[in-house]
């Protein structure tokens, strides 16, 4: 293999590395998937459960008893679309989007560690180059996203 797709190879490992470190401090509250479902909904506005099935890419009853979990545990609310009576309309509570935030502030902060031990004008050309990597993998920066570094469309 080029030394290209080697160079992202070893970064990804890092990246894993740090996502995995942030899912394991909330692995007592939460399951992976259902991680997934709490991030999905905060990067998303009013998501319902065939999205979520369709994102997590499993059968939307398991969906919903992931859903059923996580308004059981305070995490999540559903209501009724306005739009549509037939759909439900997902959203974090408080202490859902605490969660997120929390898991998502850990990995920031573990990214941050490591970009300090790179020299300075290293961590500056990374920036437009991750970014056009990003862009031609189809993800696209939003302030508001929360990623966990898989797809979910």
């Amino acid at each position: 293999m080029s030394d290209d797709v080697e160079a992202v190879m070893l970064a990804a490992r890092v990246l894993v590395a740090v996502s995995a470190q942030s899912v394991a401090a909330v692995e007592d509250e939460v399951t992976l998937p259902q991680l997934r479902v709490l991030v999905m909904v905060a990067s998303r506005a009013e998501l319902n459960l065939g999205s979520i099935a369709a994102g997590l890419g499993v059968h939307p009853s398991n969906a919903t008893r992931a859903v059923d979990r996580l308004v059981k545990a305070g995490l999540l609310d559903r209501r009724d679309d306005p739009t549509d009576r037939r759909n439900l309309v997902l959203e974090l509570t408080s202490a859902g989007h605490s969660l997120v935030e929390r898991v998502m502030n850990d990995r920031r902060a573990a990214i941050a560690d490591i970009l300090t031990r790179m020299p300075a004008a290293r961590r500056r050309s990374l920036v437009p180059v991750l970014r056009s990597f990003a862009a031609a993998g189809g993800e696209v920066p939003d302030d508001a996203a929360w990623s966990l570094g898989w797809t979910t469309d």
